[in-house]
């Protein structure tokens, strides 16, 4: 069953999606030094995450060149909605950092050739460096089927894939822009359905981790 790309943009619909449920695990790590670079920290950005789905999964006959490009798609739009929850959560006055846009983000990353196929090939460093600012958010989403809302795959394309679970690993970090250095991970596992959404995971990914998110303002 390939897939007719110019038919794949015919996304399923975002009223069909079945929103993430139940954290299976949730594992944090916030380096000892981090309140040093705290309150120097004032600015962010949140880069394109990298997205695996699970070949395994793929039904026999897949175009896996359209799955690729759907992993590509997923990592950017997974990037904006996660922003746009920190921006959401940043105007009620949560965090002690602002967020870089995302649009000049991903301006500045084109123009330094950290494109969505080379950015794994660059250090958190060279990446910050690129940005202009104090830390980079970035992770991995690993999944066992797209998400219904990539334009890069087609509805047939999702059906194909069989059972009812959608498996979703997210991994969050923050590295300091000026050392590289690791400074706070989160792991979060979740269960859902089939059209599970970018939406749906940012959402539930920052509800689960506001609490640990190393930049949230003390009450």
């Amino acid at each position: 069953m390939n897939i007719n790309l110019a038919f794949a943009k015919k996304a399923v619909p975002l009223a069909a999606v079945v929103m993430m449920s139940a954290c299976q695990t949730a594992d944090i790590y916030t380096a000892d030094t981090f309140d040093q670079y705290k309150t120097s920290h004032e600015t962010v950005a949140v880069v394109p995450f990298l997205v695996t789905i699970d070949q395994k999964n793929v039904p026999e006959g897949s175009d896996l060149e359209a799955l690729q490009s759907a992993e590509k798609e997923e990592g950017v739009v997974f990037q904006r909605q996660l922003y746009s929850q920190f921006l959401k959560r940043y105007s009620k006055g949560e965090y002690t950092v602002k967020f870089q846009d995302v649009d000049e983000t991903n301006v500045l990353l084109r123009r330094a050739g950290m494109t969505d196929d080379e950015i794994e090939n660059f250090t958190k460093a060279e990446i910050g460096a690129a940005l202009g600012v104090d830390a980079v958010i970035s992770g991995t989403i690993k999944r066992d089927k797209p998400m219904s809302t990539g334009a890069a795959v087609a509805s047939a394309f999702l059906l194909g894939f069989g059972g009812a679970t959608n498996s979703v690993n997210v991994n969050m970090t923050v590295h300091d822009a000026e050392s590289g250095g690791l400074l706070w991970s989160y792991d979060h596992e979740f269960k859902g359905g089939l059209g599970s959404s970018a939406e749906g995971v940012s959402k539930e990914l920052l509800k689960a981790s506001s609490k640990k998110f190393p930049y949230k303002k003390e009450k």
